[in-house]
């Protein structure tokens, strides 16, 4: 490995399920929001809007899921230490950034169903089955749920583009060992 890091890196490294974690949860973002985009050109009305919009909503359900076990999991096993390799200002934003991520992935799909429920509208499961609306029918919480909903995009997209940018810099520039700990162990 190039850089200013030795084997000790290697060790520090997240495990198998927390990797995991992390690239489906970041693939499924990155499927959810591409969906979300589709539904915005699909015409009103259309099958295809209705298509990408019960993806969505099952994927983000998918999400809400593995972002619960994720943090639940994280009380029981903690991430790898980021210091020495980072200055405290350097660790303490890296966890700052990663617990508001954690939030926005759960209160995404969260503010989602909570307007389709509040909508009267039951979400299908990739088809297979409904989750009912579990909230009362009200057009004002249906509508509070779908702003916090489109405010929290604009706060995952700037968010997400931090940490991605931040991960290629420790790749690229720093090869101080960070963006390693989140790969497939090798050997």
């Amino acid at each position: 490995m190039t850089g200013r890091i030795g084997s000790e890196t290697a060790a520090a490294g997240y495990d198998r399920v927390a990797r995991g974690l992390h690239w489906g949860s970041a693939i499924l973002a990155a499927v959810t929001i591409g969906l979300a985009w589709g539904m915005l050109i699909a015409p009103h009305g259309s099958d295809a809007r209705g298509w990408a919009t019960a993806l969505h909503a099952s994927c983000g359900i998918v999400i809400l899921v593995l972002m619960g076990w994720w943090s639940g999991r994280r009380l029981i096993h903690r991430p790898p230490p980021l210091r020495p390799l980072l200055s405290r200002l350097e660790a303490g934003l890296a966890r700052a950034t990663h617990a508001v991520l954690r939030l926005l992935f759960l209160a995404m799909p969260l503010s989602g169903y909570v307007g389709l429920a509040a909508a009267g509208r039951p979400l299908r499961f990739f088809g297979l089955f409904s989750i009912p609306p579990l909230v009362p029918e009200s057009g004002r919480l249906s509508q509070t749920a779908i702003a916090v909903h489109l405010v929290g995009q604009f706060l995952v997209y700037a968010l997400v583009a931090l940490h991605a940018a931040a991960a290629l810099a420790h790749l690229l520039v720093r090869r101080d060992g960070i963006f390693e700990r989140m790969l497939p162990r090798r050997g």
